[in-house]
């Protein structure tokens, strides 16, 4: 095949590019030059999502269907203009140098090297224990496939919705769905990792035939795998806009929500996934749909991660996910809010007048497990005080709004508590 090569100057900067004509996605014919012609126009998007990232490579020299390999480690023979991060407190006790791909002609020079993956740390270089999002990857196991993936996700998307915390999606590119809660505010890994278990295994309990949190593939098939391993210091994760290595060219894209709804609703996944070209006119019609998840300011609520603890009633250490007990609440939004999960940005005014103490009922009762799991000094969840009926036969009763994907309204009557 032609050897076709030539140079450009890319911010002053010179490059030679080599084997534009070579063939590496065989099935759609898409070649090199494609791809480094994708990644020049998606630049002004995509780079943002790199800043200041330590980026693994994941590299295919001979194409999508020939060998790969990550390379974490800047290669000695780059230009001397990349720039690069030392991160130490892995395996290597000196360190590795990580490339730091912050301007197009960083991004041209790995595309030029076939680096078809881009794999960015959560967190910056100037401190790398600082995640500024959470993410977890949903992974359907045959025969489930990314529908079930946009069921799951919009179960997480309420549960969370639930704690005031926005949450971005985007299609891995490969089978799945990846969602994003962006922080950019002072935490560490030792803070998310726990809350991202904790949400997939309150999801596993809530749907234990539709969800699971554990990556043993005995358990997997039929089901959506929560991975929430993806939150630690030494993991990397598909950068938005990325170019997957799959038999044709797809996108690791943004999506709106509305269109991971129809997915769910057509059960069509063709509704989900995106070549360059469906990308790049995207953009041109939306604009970054996850340029919040570089800005928006968020803190998970305290007492999150004992809530979800107490939601996914967690099994004895060898029990596996399947044997759960059927009684795991249908939805895990409800349970949360019974739990004291649910957290507005915004305290609301405290009520003159002496406080409530929490109405605990007859702890011998029917109530008395629900009753154990209220702790109001870890939510902001009100605790409500039970009020005399004008006559004693008057039945007690509640309309609550629930203001979720769909506005509807619940009447709920006190028969024993």
């Amino acid at each position: 095949m032609p050897r076709t090569e030539a140079s450009f100057t890319i911010d002053g900067h010179e490059l030679r590019l080599s084997n534009l004509d070579k063939v590496l996605y065989p099935d759609s014919g898409f070649t090199k030059g494609q791809v480094i012609d994708y990644l020049a126009k998606i630049a002004p998007v995509l780079l943002p999502h790199l800043q200041d990232r330590p980026l693994t490579m994941k590299r295919y020299p001979n194409g999508v269907n020939g060998e790969f390999f990550y390379e974490k480690r800047a290669p000695k023979y780059r230009p001397s203009w990349i720039k690069t991060a030392l991160v130490t407190g892995g395996r290597d006790p000196a360190g590795i140098d990580y490339l730091i791909v912050n301007d197009l002609a960083s991004l041209t020079w790995i595309a030029n090297l076939a680096d078809l993956e881009l794999h960015p740390f959560l967190a910056k270089k100037q401190d790398v224990t600082c995640p500024t999002q959470i993410m977890f990857d949903l992974d359907p196991g045959e025969p489930a496939d990314v529908t079930d993936c946009a069921q799951v996700a919009i179960w997480i998307r309420e549960l969370l919705q639930g704690m005031g915390l926005k949450c971005w999606i985007k299609c891995s590119g490969s089978k799945g769905l990846q969602l994003h809660i962006p922080l950019n505010t002072p935490t560490s890994y030792d803070v998310t990792k726990p809350f991202a278990k904790a949400l997939a295994m309150a999801m596993t309990a809530a749907h234990p035939d539709r969800v699971v949190y554990d990556m043993k593939k005995a358990i997997r098939g039929g089901k959506v795998l929560i991975d929430w391993s993806q939150n630690d210091e030494s993991k990397t994760t598909i950068c938005v806009y990325s170019l997957r290595a799959k038999s044709k060219p797809f996108v690791a894209a943004p999506l709106q929500w509305s269109e991971v709804e129809a997915c769910l609703k057509k059960k069509d996944p063709k509704l989900v996934f995106f070549g360059p070209d469906e990308v790049l006119a995207r953009v041109k019609k939306h604009g970054d749909l996850f340029a919040e998840v570089l800005t928006l300011k968020q803190k998970l609520p305290k007492g999150a991660v004992e809530a979800l603890d107490v939601l996914a009633q967690e099994p004895a250490k060898d029990e596996p996910v399947a044997s759960r007990k059927k009684s795991a609440p249908k939805t895990v939004a409800k349970k949360a809010a019974a739990s004291g999960s649910r957290r507005s940005k915004k305290k609301k005014p405290a009520r003159q007048g002496k406080a409530a103490e929490p109405h605990t009922g007859d702890s011998s009762g029917s109530l008395a497990r629900y009753n154990a799991k209220r702790d109001f000094k870890i939510t902001a969840e009100p605790a409500g005080e039970v009020e005399k009926s004008p006559t004693s036969k008057a039945a007690l009763f509640v309309i609550q709004k629930h203001d979720a994907s769909r506005l509807h309204y619940d009447f709920r009557l006190a028969m024993a508590g």
